[in-house]
């Protein structure tokens, strides 16, 4: 048997429209390639305080990834956030070319480059700077203010995103806006075409008139949001969860959209009475269920805390049922 395609190859192959060799995976935190002068130093409790202030902590209940500290916000005014959010002032100090060299240097080539050199997301950055109550009230009763502060960060963005794509040369253009819980988006539609679909088009059209697949992140129930992504120029679409109609969206976009999704971590995968076979069961019916045709990439994660030994050995039965299943479905 001859050599196979890399993970990265395999990917971009299936991101850009093309039948993959084998199902591919997506590994969204291993393949991000962010500026590190854009991130900011941990603390002792692995939290850390972000370019404008606002101070996250690790969350048990988000599998210890970082959210901002509960009931601490920097903004409890939308019409003051002019007073309260500054241009980071890092972005003046940074040096591009030296920092591109020393970030890629020790960087495994092998792996995409994934990112976009954002210092922000919208919708996910206002609920850090306000909280939810206080920043989905501002969406409906200031939504003119909400605008000029998004729009203040797309012009950061925009200039960072440009020398990003200069110095780092990224394969893959990538955004994140958690915009949706698990049974409908956060906004409506109306409010999400006024305040938040102008800024992600614009976020977007650099790289996409650089060439770039465009992923994008959006947990939770996000399809009535899909045709926007999908019209923006987005190919790509994790973590998919299954309270959307995944079935449905990938019959209707074919390979215009891979959608990356796996084992759900909230189910029964999680559970500590579920045994080995059921896991490996339930990812050979995930991929039995979206491999045929292509447009789709195995994301594979159990939710626990880091460092669990429990969730790393459930982790490794669904890794490896993924990797002994990857070439059945491709000619």
């Amino acid at each position: 048997m001859g050599e196979h395609l890399s993970e990265k190859e395999n990917y971009l192959r299936t991101i850009t429209g093309d039948m993959p060799e084998y199902v591919p995976t997506y590994r969204m935190v291993e393949w991000m390639c962010v500026p590190s002068a854009l991130v900011p130093p941990a603390n002792e409790g692995g939290g850390y305080t972000n370019l404008f202030g606002v101070e996250y902590v690790r969350e048990i209940t988000a599998n210890n990834g970082p959210m901002p500290k509960p009931g601490v916000f920097i903004l409890d005014d939308i019409r003051k956030w002019r007073d309260v959010i500054k241009r980071p002032p890092i972005l003046d100090e940074i040096d591009w070319e030296k920092m591109a060299k020393k970030d890629l240097d020790a960087r495994d080539p092998n792996l995409p480059k994934v990112g976009g050199g954002n210092v922000s997301g919208y919708f996910q950055t206002l609920m850090s700077f306000m909280g939810f109550t206080e920043g989905l009230v501002a969406c409906v009763e200031e939504p003119e203010e909400v605008k000029e502060l998004l729009n203040f960060l797309l012009e950061m963005n925009l200039e960072t995103g440009k020398k990003y794509l200069q110095h780092y040369k990224p394969d893959v253009y990538f955004s994140a806006e958690d915009i949706a819980h698990e049974r409908a988006p956060f906004v409506s539609e109306e409010v999400f075409l006024d305040i938040f679909e102008p800024v992600w088009r614009a976020g977007i059209a650099p790289f996409k008139e650089a060439g770039l697949p465009a992923q994008h992140h959006d947990c939770g129930k996000f399809e009535a949001f899909v045709p926007y992504i999908v019209d923006m120029g987005f190919n790509s679409w994790d973590p998919a969860q299954h309270c959307n109609d995944l079935l449905g969206i990938k019959e209707k976009y074919g390979r215009r959209l891979t959608i990356c999704t796996g084992v759900q971590g909230n189910g029964f995968c999680s559970w500590p009475e579920t045994t080995e076979e059921q896991i490996r069961a339930e990812v050979r019916r995930v991929m039995d269920m979206f491999a045929p045709g292509g447009a789709y990439c195995f994301m594979g994660n159990i939710l626990g805390p880091l460092g669990d030994e429990e969730t790393a050995k459930r982790n490794s039965w669904m890794q490896d049922e993924y990797e002994k299943n990857k070439f059945n479905y491709y000619n």
